[in-house]
């Protein structure tokens, strides 16, 4: 059966020492087998605490992150490199190993043309870079696509895809979220088939980034996808329960969702299990 983990949003507004403990501690009451850690503030991050805190409760965590609008990759490699080597070294000394989300762009940040040949060369060679740097530390990294309204350089699927398979490194995966691809793609069953060789996490999220069921995904197309693809990576729910400040002009997240964080949480989990035994996930 795949791992289920949940982003710490569902539980906490921002990652702080404080909150981000308790977040722990909610995902472990909760039943899932880790928590997916927002590591928008590297610098801040305590990995000694964090470590000792999911081992009391007996989760293991993943790490997420959005470059800084000042490290935007294909404006800014060299400040990019340098924010990803510090969450890489937080994450290593938290014993994690893999990172995902937006590594490669900023989010919310637009230069009001397509993404260039140029910018994705940048993004081909410097995340060619910090992928080599991961994998001697045994971490594996996990290019995410959004939707065009929260960035421009990956949408679609394939557009994330044909930069893994340029770098060329076995620890670099895709990393698809089904609320991006409830506004980018054609569907979710033949995306996630056709990128199945390089498809490695996926946020499982609902339309209005709320409780699952309750939106417009086609759970059964995803989930269907999922199974003739192979997948055998961890589903994760992200759902935002309450906002995060510094993300709410690039998310368009100003309106939480009415469901409490522990029902979302307790049902989200539910319903991804009960989906991955329908399909027969393995």
């Amino acid at each position: 059966m795949p791992k289920y983990g949940a982003h710490a949003f569902v539980w906490v507004d921002e990652w702080t020492t404080e909150k981000g403990n308790h977040a722990i501690e909610m995902a472990n009451q909760q039943g899932y087998d880790f928590i997916e850690i927002p590591l928008l503030k590297p610098h801040k991050f305590d990995s000694a605490v964090h470590k000792k805190a999911l081992a009391r409760a007996g989760i293991y965590a993943t790490a997420s992150l959005v470059l800084p609008d000042d490290a935007h990759m294909p404006a800014q490699p060299k400040r990019a490199k340098e924010f990803l080597t510090l969450a890489l070294d937080k994450l290593e000394a938290l014993d994690g190993d893999y990172l995902c989300g937006c590594i490669a762009y900023a989010l919310g940040l637009f230069t009001g043309a397509p993404p260039t040949e140029a910018e994705r060369q940048t993004v081909i060679e410097v995340l060619g870079e910090v992928a080599a740097d991961a994998k001697k530390r045994g971490i594996t990294l996990g290019l995410e696509a959004v939707s065009r309204h929260e960035g421009y350089m990956y949408n679609a699927l394939v557009d994330a895809r044909a930069t893994i398979l340029a770098i060329g490194a076995d620890n670099i995966q895709l990393h698809a979220d089904t609320c991006h691809m409830n506004i980018e793609e054609e569907g979710y069953y033949k995306p996630l088939v056709e990128c199945a060789d390089v498809l490695g996490y996926i946020h499982i999220s609902e339309s209005h980034r709320g409780r699952l069921g309750t939106g417009t995904i086609n759970w059964d197309e995803v989930f269907r996808g999922l199974t003739d693809a192979h997948y055998k990576g961890p589903l994760v729910l992200e759902a935002f329960t309450s906002i995060n400040p510094e993300l709410i002009s690039s998310t368009r997240l100003w309106r939480p969702p009415k469901d409490a964080p522990d029902l979302i949480a307790s049902e989200g989990l539910v319903f991804m299990q009960q989906a991955a035994r329908r399909v027969g996930l393995p």
